[in-house]
């Protein structure tokens, strides 16, 4: 009985892991939802994040993530393989 519950509960937390994207994304046109698929980004942040933007604007490099509280250096690091940010802003 043990047995099951432990594996029941490592198989849930497999599950539960998140799959990051595919490709990096635009730090300036992703969404709250897309934003939560990168490791390290949860549902505050991404809102953060969005919020961050719609206030001040684009963000110039991704560095910038560096100053919506808490986000460290560290946790910078593992974002960074998931995200970028684009040159220009897109065309309308």
């Amino acid at each position: 009985m043990l047995l099951a519950v432990v594996l029941l509960t490592a198989i849930a937390a497999h599950a539960q892991k998140k799959l990051p994207p595919a490709s990096p994304i635009d730090l300036n046109t992703a969404t709250a939802a897309q934003l939560q698929q990168v490791p390290g980004i949860g549902r505050s942040t991404a809102a953060s994040i969005v919020k961050m933007r719609e206030k001040s604007g684009r963000f110039h490099r991704v560095e910038d993530l560096l100053a919506i509280h808490g986000i460290s250096p560290a946790r910078l690091d593992k974002i960074r393989p998931y995200v970028y940010v684009a040159s220009s802003p897109p065309p309308k």
